[in-house]
């Protein structure tokens, strides 16, 4: 990789501040998401089913608005000014949870400031995308750089997130949240570009690009049904976790931040080891290596209610999604070549689905069973995930 090519003559402030938005927006987002279920059942003092509901319709609004979003930003208007309307949006959205325990309030105007806001983070990577490209530097290598932003704000902001939550109070944690999204305009507003879109012509001899029903391939079809059951159980897990380690097993608030940190750093190793193995063992076998890991986490949150247990089963974890996350979308491509775009669609939207789904069945389950059901019904569904991605051909 010619290294030489990406890094500039002299300090760049613009691409800086590209890694610097992507570590701050990462961070305010690392905060407030951990500790959400925590804030609806203590705060707000919501039945779990209404929890689960929250969640669902969260998803469900994210998945519209952002498609919403990202169409009109492709084809017209200032990308910046997006970010800039996100980020503002960010910052009333955290405002508003740190004031505001109406549930109503906060399923509405809150889910679709929500919404809105989680669009800033795919635009700032489009920008800085179109940035390096008029640039003529290593796109890859910028995007590594940006990713890894991601990593390291969730290895920090979930232990941060429950220390501020249980030591200042939530009001504290979402207004610290507030302040990182203030910066963050800021920095777009005064430093970041607007880029002229390149304009792409289509020849008129050129066959039209229809979308193709991959559904009807059935490696596809089980390849995104299983990718769906397992971001179905993480977010679950997700979900569940914080309240499931008080709540039933009488551990540390504080506990469920220091898992999912510790899991957001495995998981960087483990994703840069899975990209240098790939091409030895094969995109199927390292996507069953990685379910079945899944399997073994959440048996053993099954199995094992102590502090020691817990943080060792997080390697597992790490696994599982630094894995799944890298590989997942990388296979759905190679079983749709030539459609690139559909196979990440396809992907993105086994993430949503199960999302939803998770959100749906936890609040039940906690509802009507406990919190331990969670982790039965998961460990299955994990099961069943793995029996067909074990069905799926290697391409």
């Amino acid at each position: 990789m010619n290294f030489k090519r990406w890094l500039p003559r002299r300090f760049n402030p613009v691409f800086a501040t590209f890694l610097i938005i992507a570590f701050l927006t990462g961070i305010a987002g690392a905060l407030q998401a951990p500790t959400l279920s925590l804030f609806l059942t203590t705060e707000v003092k919501v039945r779990p089913l209404w929890v689960g509901l929250f969640y669902t319709l969260n998803a469900i609004a994210g998945i519209i608005v952002s498609f919403l979003l990202a169409k009109r930003s492709d084809n017209r208007g200032d990308r910046r000014k997006l970010i800039l309307l996100c980020c503002l949006m960010a910052v009333g959205n955290s405002l508003l949870f740190a004031f505001n325990r109406d549930y109503l309030t906060l399923i509405t105007a809150g889910v679709l400031l929500a919404a809105i806001a989680n669009t800033a983070m795919p635009q700032i990577f489009a920008l800085a995308r179109e940035y390096a490209d008029s640039s003529a530097r290593e796109v890859v290598m910028f995007s590594s750089l940006m990713r890894a932003q991601l990593s390291l704000a969730w290895v920090i902001g979930p232990p941060l997130s429950f220390m501020l939550a249980l030591n200042y109070g939530f009001t504290t944690m979402f207004l610290v949240a507030a302040a990182i999204f203030a910066i963050s305009v800021l920095l777009v507003w005064l430093i970041l570009p607007s880029v002229p879109r390149a304009q792409v012509e289509i020849s008129v001899d050129s066959p039209p690009i229809a979308p193709i029903a991959a559904w009807r391939d059935p490696d596809v079809r089980l390849l995104f049904l299983a990718s769906m059951l397992m971001w179905t159980c993480n977010t679950m897990y997700i979900i569940d976790m914080p309240l499931y380690i008080t709540a039933d097993l009488g551990l540390s608030d504080r506990l469920a931040g220091l898992l999912m940190g510790t899991a957001a750093g495995l998981e960087i190793p483990a994703m840069l080891l899975a990209g240098y193995y790939v091409k030895r063992f094969g995109k199927r076998n390292m996507m069953l290596l990685a379910v079945a890991a899944g399997v073994l986490f959440y048996a053993g949150l099954v199995l094992f209610k102590f502090k020691a247990a817990l943080m060792v089963l997080q390697l597992f974890n790490a696994i599982f999604i630094g894995i799944i996350a890298g590989i997942g979308m990388l296979y759905f491509q190679d079983l749709m070549p030539g459609r690139p775009g559909a196979a990440t669609t396809m992907f993105t939207n086994s993430i949503s689905t199960g999302v939803i789904l998770a959100g749906i069945l936890q609040g039940a389950l906690v509802e009507h069973f406990g919190h331990y059901a969670v982790y039965w019904l998961i460990t299955l569904l994990a099961m069943l995930s793995l029996w067909m991605c074990a069905r799926v051909r290697e391409v």
